[in-house]
């Protein structure tokens, strides 16, 4: 009888264990309140659960919900979360790769192209090992991608390189207000909540805000009425990562649809907030109070060339900032973006 109730107890317990679900703790970098992290908890949350059969599921986090956004690596690899979904950028005090690799001012067209880099052409192997180099053994980095192209605010029209003479942008310190310098634009440090106020008040003529439809809730083209659509500078880049002992305990299974959500639900995402940007600019466009400005292709080649000089220097810091620029040339030059 022994013999029995204890192989039942073992029976039970292993088949408690195979069934157990694995629930992932991500800190995003997005807003509670914002399309984004709203539209991934409503859509993809449930998704994880039904593709793998519940045994894993996921709870987010909106930005410095656990910890501030610059620390969600040493909770991840703490474990006092289990992943994260935020820009890769917020790391660049660690390394100007971290510049590189987040968010390549100028250099793409498209987020597709941004997505298509992170999976296709080397981008999250390039992540991987950056991490790996940093932060030895703390985390698997299971994808990355932009989900949108951010559009630039303005009370002036700035139809091509040579209109951001003098022009004064709001811009982040770093990579972005290097390559609006070299453009001769004048970038001004300053945070986003103060934005509207100086365009108000003539302080900044431009501002690298957010995504079209961000800048139009936010109130911008009320008071700049000249936004380039679409951007020419922006794509913040997103990172998928998972504590590295969770991961090696997952099964190949759970790992591939790990891999395929994170892909599928980015790429909803992404064509999501296209969607509504382009609902926005008819919707101003009707209004004839606000001019979209699109600049042609050959602007935007030459704005990227200028870029080119701003990226050189960054990846002159560090060996992983070299290593990370060559990256994203190997497939720029494959797509035909360069030379």
């Amino acid at each position: 009888m022994k013999a029995t109730t204890l192989a039942c107890a073992i029976l039970a317990a292993s088949v408690a264990t195979a069934s157990a679900e694995t629930v992932l703790k991500l800190q995003t970098s997005t807003q509670s309140g914002a399309f984004e992290y709203i539209y991934l908890n409503e859509e993809w949350g449930e998704r994880l659960r039904a593709m793998s059969g519940g045994e894993l599921s996921v709870e987010f986090f909106p930005i410095n919900a656990i910890v501030d956004r610059t620390e969600t690596p040493e909770a991840v690899m703490a474990g006092v979360l289990t992943g994260d979904l935020t820009a890769v950028s917020y790391c660049t005090g660690r390394d100007p790769a971290f510049a590189i690799l987040g968010d390549l001012i100028a250099g793409y067209d498209t987020p597709d192209q941004v997505q298509t880099f992170c999976r296709h052409g080397g981008g999250r192997d390039a992540l991987q090992e950056l991490w790996d180099s940093v932060m030895p053994g703390a985390f698997h980095v299971v994808g990355c991608g932009a989900v949108t192209k951010e559009a630039l605010v303005s009370k002036v029209e700035i139809r091509g390189v040579a209109d951001l003479d003098g022009v004064k942008v709001r811009s982040p310190s770093g990579l972005a207000a290097t390559v609006f310098q070299k453009a001769g634009a004048a970038p001004v440090s300053m945070s986003l909540s103060d934005v509207f106020t100086s365009l108000e008040k003539g302080v900044i003529d431009a501002a690298d805000a957010s995504a079209y439809i961000n800048n139009s809730t936010s109130g911008f083209h009320q008071v700049a009425t000249y936004p380039l659509y679409p951007g020419i500078h922006s794509m913040a880049v997103r990172q998928f990562t998972v504590n590295q002992g969770v991961w090696d305990g997952l099964s190949d299974d759970h790992k591939l649809v790990l891999e395929t959500w994170f892909y599928a639900a980015y790429d909803d995402v992404r064509r999501q907030l296209d969607l509504q940007d382009r609902a926005q600019v008819a919707e101003d466009i009707a209004g004839g109070e606000i001019t979209i400005v699109d600049w042609p292709q050959s602007e935007r080649d030459a704005f990227r060339e200028i870029a080119v000089e701003a990226w050189e220097e960054t990846a002159e810091k560090s060996a992983a900032a070299r290593s990370a620029l060559d990256a994203h040339y190997d497939y720029m030059r494959s797509i035909g973006l360069l030379k």
